[in-house]
């Protein structure tokens, strides 16, 4: 199962992991119901046998029967005895749970049936005379017991895992009988039940929807030898380039022994042979798996005898990945392969309004994992829910972290005895245990919100308890643990989880937890005739009136994550949600996948910058991104120089703070995540923006981008200065080349070359930097001096309003041309050069002159200049391109990373670290002006 859909080397492998079914007797499916919407899919659900993908694609055979299609069916609201050799009075569509329309049934949720029973025929294919016949179950809500010509196979408690029989000792040889009982009390409490349901309801209504009762995964037999392979564990390593196996067998194995193939493509890249116990297979120069370059190999293992006869062999796949958390630059951060990235993601939560719990097909199945991929998403949190094992094979090739819920007991009932308790606990485990060979399931998240919690020591213990179970990825102990019904912070896990509505916001990190916003957004936009709720009702935690504004809205939330990530260590995001749900319009998509509320464009930009912004955090040392940096040399006799541009090439001159504007602008750039790795630094022009430091047959350059490698060329990988201070920077396309001046000129240049400005004894002193002062031109963006402008808001909904002062206190207000002389007056600023530093700038009143913006005790006000330095500096704004991507940021000279920002038409000086005007929450939109022309002229 290559990404990308490489090609195999078997045919019949192919077959399978495409979902063709290779036997299956005919299944005709009972007509549906009318569902509350349709999806692109629901007339396909039932067109041939329902769902007839190979259900288990992280472990293949090529025989196998798929039993889904039209079943029996009884539903009692009595328990009693299974009929055997009786037709049962309904038909139901199986996997298709009995409160889904796509079911045939279609039963209200209310319904007091606790108690179903299934009923359906098959004939084992004489091919798999000699074999072990095995019976699947995807899932099953919630108990189960199970018979085979009136003989019982066993019993399975818990909705979200799969289970098997042998039914081997059962069959007579022609036509079977399967009867499977289910027992479903939901929340009704029956009988003092209190099952795992995730966001099931009786009584659908807020964010908990209509109940799934019954078989809602796929139905299959499995032939297998005598003595066969049950299932395989692997865990990559990377740092021996080896895969840990571990085998696990059915029947007599005694003298067997593991042959095990790892692939790439059709061609064998290791191999190693092992026993029962964990043993390793070489993977030579293995290619990573990330969420960019989501690569699968193949597996192949083969159990043999004693004489060597293979006897059993399946296909498996695998991704070279490692999960894991370190410190980056002093924040504890959450890594892949080492390095950090951020988990930027939405909540999934799996419903469809045809299907309910069930995807009416497999392409729909892949769906929403695909709408992820496209919007620039790189993470789906799997929400009190878990899905058919090809929705996590889905998310693998397409290169999708994934963070799986284990779904809860009721949330609000807390009438939770040990037995409950235990259950909950066993059906965590084999969730956990089902899911540990997917590479894209990189977390497990045990409680949510408090729901189903029942004491704290308790929820410390189980947290505890799934990370010993897989100690190889992280676990999100309790998200939103400072919401709704939580007992409070557990303390322990891999990452401290807030919910914050609208939001967002951030915990701060702990040594030993990463910052996690576990849910956040809800902005709502109505879509009529695409929306359904069984209530009546609808709910969003914000509503929207058009597609231009949610996408204004997100696109600002997204903006305003940077921030968190540099400024209060945030590591990863949950937006709430990928589609509407039943009653809730809080979604990306509609309930029924028919209508994208959002611009693709628009969005991925913003995840892109996002995620650039994320990945720089991983550069050593650390630059600051969207700040303006001088480069000065360090080479001893030539410390007053610094790098500068002219006629577009790099060179050397003595530059001061008192030189002319247009050398100290020339020798100033603004660090931007790298052009082609954000891992890296690419250096933009402050004078001519959109031109980049780059390199060119080895002579530094200033130039637009020409495409081809120009990317490359213009990114620079920060190092530890090469003589032990300041900084080198590393050209990403040519490693081991450094930019480096000699002779007055900059070059790209090796510590020992053919050129004349490569190598020599001040080689590392030439090509080490200080870039830790304070720019020689601190903005990025000019503003005209000496002028007079009016700074209007540029936040949805308020850009009506421009910044004045009034009784020496700055705000906002209306202003428009009806607006009387005064309110026009204290409306318009004339621009001036910085009272601090001429880079930047400071706003004269036109109606108060010698009186200035300036900021005192974060309160920006109108004061007049008393000549202090304090004064000067508290009234000197560096002007750079808006955070909200467009307009111009006044960020603060003496408090960095500060900004001119409005919040209820007060104005302040903010960070956006705290809470009030200080808060996160629309920051980048609430920072950004536009200068427009002056109400007074």
């Amino acid at each position: 199962m290559k990404t990308r859909h490489r090609a195999r080397a078997c045919a019949l492998l192919l077959a399978l992991l495409a979902g063709l079914p290779l036997a299956a007797q005919p299944a005709h499916a009972a007509p549906a119901k009318p569902p509350p919407l349709s999806t692109p899919w629901t007339s396909q659900a039932l067109d041939g046998t329902p769902l007839p993908e190979y259900p288990r694609p992280q472990m293949t055979r090529p025989d196998w029967l798929n039993l889904n299609g039209e079943w029996q069916l009884r539903q009692s609201a009595t328990d009693g005895a299974p009929q055997f050799g009786v037709t049962l009075p309904e038909r139901v569509n199986v996997p298709f749970a009995v409160e889904s329309a796509l079911s045939g049934v279609m039963r209200p949720a209310g319904d007091d049936r606790h108690y179903l029973f299934y009923r359906r025929t098959f004939t084992v294919p004489p091919a798999w005379q000699g074999r072990r016949v095995q019976l699947h179950f995807g899932a099953v809500d919630w108990e189960a017991s199970v018979w085979v010509n009136g003989r019982a196979m066993g019993s399975h408690r818990g909705g979200y895992d799969r289970f098997e029989f042998d039914i081997t000792d059962a069959l007579n040889g022609g036509t079977n009988e399967l009867i499977v009982k289910v027992y479903d009390p939901t929340d009704s409490g029956h009988n003092g039940s209190h099952p795992v349901i995730g966001k099931q309801t009786r009584d659908p209504s807020a964010i908990f929807y209509t109940p799934v009762s019954g078989i809602w995964q796929t139905v299959w037999l499995e032939p297998t030898p005598t003595s066969s392979i049950s299932s395989v564990d692997t865990y990559p390593s990377l740092s021996d380039d080896t895969l840990r196996v571990r085998v696990f067998t059915r029947g007599n194995v005694s003298g067997h022994s593991v042959l095990a193939e790892a692939l790439d493509g059709a061609t064998v890249v290791g191999t190693a042979t092992g026993a029962f116990t964990e043993f390793r297979v070489p993977v030579p120069n293995a290619r990573r798996w990330t969420p960019d370059d989501p690569f699968l190999y193949d597996l192949r293992i083969s159990l043999r005898d004693g004489a060597g006869r293979t006897v059993d062999r399946t296909t498996h796949y695998f991704g070279m990945r490692e999960v894991g958390k370190r410190l980056v630059n002093g924040v504890l951060r959450p890594t892949l392969n080492g390095e950090f990235v951020y988990h930027l993601g939405t909540l999934d939560q799996g419903y469809w309004p045809d299907g309910l719990y069930t995807a009416p097909t497999d392409a729909a199945l892949a769906f929403d994992l695909r709408k992820h991929k496209e919007l620039g998403f790189t993470m789906v949190r799997k929400h009190i829910k878990v899905e058919p094992q090809r929705w996590y094979y889905h998310a693998d090739r397409l290169g999708l972290l994934v963070w799986q819920d284990i779904p809860s007991m009721q949330a609000s009932n807390r009438n939770i005895t040990p037995a409950h308790a235990q259950q909950f606990e066993t059906e965590a485990r084999e969730i956990v245990d089902e899911h540990r060979n997917s590479p894209a399931v990189v977390a497990y998240v045990p409680f949510n919100e408090g729901w189903g919690e029942w004491n704290l020591a308790d929820t410390r213990r189980v947290i505890q308890n799934v990370k010993n179970q897989d100690p190889t990825r992280l676990v999100n102990g309790h998200s939103g643990f400072n919401c709704c019904n939580s007992l409070g912070d557990p303390g322990n896990g891999d990452m401290v989880d807030w919910h914050v509505y609208t939001g967002p916001d951030a915990p701060a990190p702990s040594s030993t937890r990463v910052s996690i916003l576990g849910e956040f957004g809800g902005l709502g936009l109505r879509t009529p005739g695409h929306e359904y709720s069984p209530h009546g009702g609808f709910f969003a935690y914000e509503h929207l009136t058009s597609g231009a504004q949610l996408g204004d809205r997100y696109t600002g939330m997204v903006r305003d994550l940077r921030e968190l990530v540099t400024k209060k260590g945030l590591s990863g995001s949950v937006y709430t949600e990928i589609t509407d749900l039943e009653g809730e319009y809080n979604g990306l998509m509609t309930y029924d996948r028919r209508v994208q509320k959002v611009d693709t464009n628009q969005v991925r930009a913003a995840h892109r910058h996002l995620l650039a912004a994320a990945a720089n955090e991983n550069a050593t040392p650390r630059l600051t991104a969207g700040h303006v940096r001088s480069f000065r040399v360090t080479t001893p006799g030539h410390t007053g120089r610094y790098l500068r541009h002219a006629d577009s090439v790099a060179r050397t001159d003595v530059i001061t703070t008192t030189s002319p504007d247009l050398a100290r602008r020339d020798a100033s750039f603004r660090a931007v995540p790298g052009l082609a790795d954000a891992r890296c630094h690419s250096f933009e022009s402050v004078n001519l923006p959109g031109r980049y430091l780059r390199h060119a047959n080895s002579v530094v350059r200033l130039d637009a981008s020409t495409g081809g490698s120009f990317a490359a060329d213009a990114t620079w990988c920060a190092r530890p200065g090469r003589t032990g201070t300041g900084a080198s920077f590393e050209s990403l396309n040519f490693p081991g080349a450094f930019l480096r001046h000699h002779s007055d000129n900059v070059y790209l240049a090796r510590p020992s070359g053919p050129n004349p400005f490569d190598g020599g004894a001040a080689f590392d002193a030439d090509a080490t930097w200080d870039v830790s002062a304070p720019a020689l031109w601190r903005s990025s963006a000019d503003l005209p001096v000496d002028a007079r402008r009016s700074l209007q808001v540029r936040t949805w909904g308020f850009t009506d309003r421009y910044l004045r002062h009034a009784d020496s206190l700055a705000s906002t207000a209306v202003v428009n041309s009806g607006s009387g002389a005064l309110l026009k007056n204290d409306a318009t600023w004339t621009i001036r050069r910085g009272l601090a530093d001429s880079s930047c700038y400071a706003f004269e009143s036109v109606n108060y002159p010698g009186r200035f913006l300036r900021h005192a005790n974060s309160r920006v006000r109108m004061d007049a200049n008393d000549g202090s330095a304090l004064f000067a500096q508290d009234a000197t704004w560096c002007a750079r391109p808006g955070l909200q991507g467009d307009g111009v940021t006044l960020e603060s000279i003496n408090y960095p990373g500060s900004y001119l920002r409005h919040y209820q038409a007060e104005v302040w000086s903010a960070n956006g670290t705290g809470t009030a005007w200080n808060r996160p929450q629309t920051l980048t939109a609430d920072s950004t002006w536009q200068l427009a022309a002056p109400w007074a002229p």
